[in-house]
């Protein structure tokens, strides 16, 4: 099959290379057309638009930042939805509302291809490791077709989480509400330890092989303690559109979320001091 790939990003463009190494057909599209020369000198075709690609290809693989490109990308009258071949699969990677993938699931349904959602759980030293964690969602017979897809990309594991299209959706948005309280809890702990006069490494230390022995912990923390922040893996500002995201979700459910709306109001702190670009444990910059 012919695979084509959009969204040549931090985690897209290991994810990528990963497919290429697996010695498939691999068609790129990315606004700055720059960013996909490495992936073109090791055997990818580059499109020069979403239409050619999507044409081209029988499954289509997309990673962006945000709803209003994946929209962009797929309801265009010369996007992937309008020009995907009949039959045709695009599989969004991207961490997004639960409601834009039910609307965009029903457009490729009306033109008779399919769409399914797969967010990913991992950065990117996680992709060029294989070790993704891909959450799943949608018609079951599609997602057979693109594991062995999904496996080459660098999944570790995928989890299946049903037929409701947007479930990994909400999986993901959880997930990444959970990552980004654990972030603020272990900055918060760190800065109040320190200024203890507690030796805030040898603290850690302690709690990871104790209380909390696991990578989100151990990774985050000493980024925190070593205040590795640029550059960043995962920026503020996408940890900031994932809240607003998880806050929109809430919203949109009448569900209360009293720590989400902290979180918010500390992360725009860190933003407007500047620390946007950097990875999303920089919230930590908030306190000082």
């Amino acid at each position: 099959m012919k695979l084509g790939f959009i969204g040549l990003g931090h985690l897209g463009t290991p994810i990528a290379e990963n497919l290429l190494e697996k010695k498939h057909s691999l068609y790129v599209f990315n606004r700055t057309a720059s960013k996909a020369q490495m992936l073109i000198d090791k055997g990818a075709t580059l499109c020069k638009s979403v239409k050619e690609l999507a044409a081209e290809c029988d499954i289509v693989f997309t990673l962006v930042s945000d709803d209003a490109a994946v929209n962009h990308l797929t309801k265009e009258t010369e996007g992937i939805a309008a020009n995907l071949k009949p039959g045709g699969i695009h599989v969004s990677m991207s961490t997004i509302l639960p409601e834009t993938s039910n609307h965009l699931y029903k457009l490729h349904e009306h033109h008779d291809n399919h769409y399914i959602a797969c967010p990913i759980m991992g950065r990117p030293e996680a992709a060029k490791a294989r070790k993704l964690n891909i959450l799943a969602s949608g018609s079951k017979a599609t997602l057979e077709i693109i594991k062995p897809f999904l496996q080459d990309a660098g999944a570790v594991k995928i989890w299946e989480l049903g037929d409701d299209i947007s479930a990994s959706n909400v999986a993901k948005l959880c997930g990444n509400f959970l990552i980004i309280s654990a972030i603020e809890a272990m900055a918060e702990s760190i800065n109040l330890a320190s200024k203890s006069g507690l030796d805030a490494g040898k603290w850690i230390e302690m709690i990871t092989q104790t209380l909390f022995p696991s990578p989100i912990y151990v990774n985050y923390s000493k980024m925190i303690l070593e205040e590795t922040f640029a550059p960043g893996g995962f920026s503020v500002k996408l940890g900031s559109k994932d809240v607003n995201l998880v806050l929109q979700q809430a919203k949109n459910l009448d569900a209360k979320m009293p720590f989400g709306n902290q979180l918010k109001h500390q992360i725009d702190e860190c933003i407007e001091k500047g620390y946007g670009d950097n990875d999303w444990t920089a919230i930590a910059l908030a306190l000082k």
